[in-house]
């Protein structure tokens, strides 16, 4: 008699999937043999081309010649020498010589008006390499924020372990310290490498009188002729971008021991002054990208405070030198929020809030936040609890006219992205004009509402061709083990409430080069605030999407006609390869 016995038997095989290399899409094709003859694209026929599609009206039969030399440089595409066919007018649309944003346009908005008429690219505890609690203090994410045109540098500066120097930390957390005259050293190498824009050096201050007079001599030795001192009077009018090119301003808040003094003074009156002046807590503020920031209702940690810088306590508890160098000053008067807004006529000032702060304000009074704004300085800070050294959405400051909205230049993310997108703007020189109807009041002394809703001033159309580039940028196991990725687009716009949308394409199953094909139109109400947002993403129907690449780009700015959007890594880097070919127009 014979036994039966069973195996489980495993059968192992490849799945082949074919490569196909990028072909242009039909409109593409379709515009090609509508703008050549025979096959054939000349430079007049080019130049005529960027004229009626691309929106480059002062485009000439020379520049065309240029492109088409560029494109012989490709020695695969066997250039003719009267002009180009399909292929080569295909490379040079989806080319880095064709991005949405034109690389010849420099600083063009008016620089000569005062610092508050500006949005100014702000960092956040900018000495901070990871989280708020344990990461270590360096001069090396200032010099990144430096290299990326970031133009306000916060710097915490404390008494070191001995008491004779000064240290740059985030104060009673296990941060490691790093010298103050370093991070001062690495701002005045690097402070005007890409952008000859003011730097403001804000210090939140905890010295003694004895160590602030030691930081006045290192700042005067550093910088020297570079730093601007206006007296210790302060300022009846902020100096404008163009009058301090090159120049770097300090602006600093009150010893914290005094800050502590009067904290636990009105301690008792706290909890029911903060309910009667600023309102019951918000749960939810839509603001717009409601993805980017869950609301959070304790404003534990939050303890970036101003105090009058006119009381005399401070005056005595100032060394002098060190008073004389302060150019911005940044306090607050008395009076719960009224106070906080309260205009001086002879006098500007920097007043800071808290994320939360500021939500809590623009409920009740975001018109007077405004009025604020048009000739004081507003900075919005991450509140405490952001211990990871994540991020608010952005657009919550700068609709209400903050010209500095703080951000962890180290917290990746979409808030992030958006703050890259944003300070794309005006030659990418960190500093970006404010709308006029955030710097001036309307009929009636009226001022711009966010929230409101009005009439369409335009709307941005955009097609979403295709993209190509990941199997040069990512191994070919990193979005599936088993197949090629399944890719798709979404793409919206951040901006007031009323216009911000996030919309999607179809996924296209297995492909390296994925044709979408799609178009969207986004009608926009303010569109002098609008980013668009663009994310590439893999779908994964097990696990969480996989990440494909970003960018972010102010509407006001983009290029009409079919553009080449290079995409960013998490981190803002731009990909060597990762594009897409898209198609704008305002109808």
């Amino acid at each position: 008699m014979t036994s039966k016995q069973t195996y489980r038997v495993c059968f192992c095989f490849r799945r082949r999937f074919k490569q196909s290399a990028a072909e242009a899409p039909k409109e593409i094709k379709d515009l090609f043999n509508a703008y050549s003859e025979n096959g054939i694209m000349t430079a007049e026929h080019l130049c005529k081309f960027l004229v009626e599609i691309q929106g480059e009206k002062n485009a000439t039969t020379e520049d065309a010649e240029n492109i088409i030399d560029s494109l012989r440089e490709l020695k695969h595409l066997n250039i003719f020498r009267r002009g180009i066919h399909l292929e080569a007018f295909f490379r040079y649309l989806f080319g880095n010589s064709n991005p949405p944003l034109s690389p010849s346009l420099e600083v063009h908005h008016d620089m000569t008006a005062p610092l508050s008429h500006y949005f100014i690219y702000t960092g956040h505890n900018s000495y901070l390499t990871g989280n708020q609690l344990s990461s270590d203090c360096s001069d090396v994410p200032i010099i990144k924020a430096l290299q990326r045109c970031v133009r306000v540098i916060e710097l915490d500066i404390w008494p070191n372990s001995t008491k004779d120097n000064v240290d740059v930390l985030h104060g009673r957390t296990l941060t490691t310290p790093v010298e103050l005259i370093k991070c001062l050293r690495s701002i005045k190498e690097h402070a005007f490498y890409k952008s000859i824009f003011p730097v403001v050096i804000t210090l939140e201050d905890h010295l003694t009188p004895d160590l602030q007079a030691k930081v006045a001599q290192m700042l005067t030795q550093t910088f020297r002729d570079a730093l601007f001192t206006p007296g210790s009077e302060g300022l009846e009018e902020f100096p404008s971008p163009e009058s301090l090119k090159q120049r770097i301003v300090i602006s600093t808040k009150p010893p914290k021991e005094y800050l502590q003094a009067k904290e636990k003074e009105s301690d008792s009156q706290k909890d029911s002054a903060d309910e009667e002046n600023w309102g019951n807590e918000v749960n939810d503020l839509k603001v717009g990208l409601q993805d980017i920031d869950k609301q959070n209702d304790s404003d534990e940690g939050d303890n970036e405070e101003d105090v009058d810088d006119g009381d005399h306590k401070l005056q005595q508890n100032t060394a002098p030198e060190y008073r004389r160098l302060i150019a911005i000053h940044a306090g607050k008067l008395k009076g719960g929020l009224a106070g906080l807004l309260r205009m001086e006529p002879n006098k500007v000032r920097r007043l800071s809030l808290s994320e939360q702060q500021l939500e809590k304000a623009v409920l009740t009074r975001g018109a007077e936040v405004i009025r604020f704004t048009q000739r004081n300085l507003l900075r919005v800070y991450p509140k405490g609890i952001r211990v990871d050294s994540s991020n608010y959405n952005p657009l919550l400051g700068w609709m209400y006219g903050a010209q500095m909205v703080a951000l962890n230049m180290q917290g990746y993310g979409r808030s992030l992205w958006l703050m890259h997108g944003m300070f794309r703007a005006n030659g990418g020189c960190g500093y970006v004009k404010k709308p006029d109807f955030l710097l001036n009041a309307g009929p009636h002394n009226k001022v711009f509402d966010p929230k409101a809703k009005s009439q369409t001033k335009k709307t941005l159309k955009v097609r979403v061709y295709m993209g190509e580039g990941w199997n040069y940028d990512f191994k070919r196991t990193h979005f599936d083990a088993y197949s090629p990725p399944d890719f798709y687009t979404r793409v919206g716009i951040a901006g007031v409430p009323a216009d911000s949308v996030m919309k999607k394409t179809k996924i296209i199953e297995d492909n390296w080069t994925p044709v979408w094909d799609e178009e969207f139109t986004f009608p926009l109400t303010v569109p002098e605030m609008a980013l668009l947002r663009i994310e590439v993403h893999e779908y994964d129907m097990s696990e969480k999407d996989d990440f494909g690449g970003q960018t972010c780009l102010p509407v006001s700015e983009l290029r009409t006609g079919i553009r080449a959007v290079p995409l960013h890594n998490r981190k803002g880097e731009q990909y060597k390869s990762v594009k897409l070919l898209m198609r704008f127009d305002f109808i």
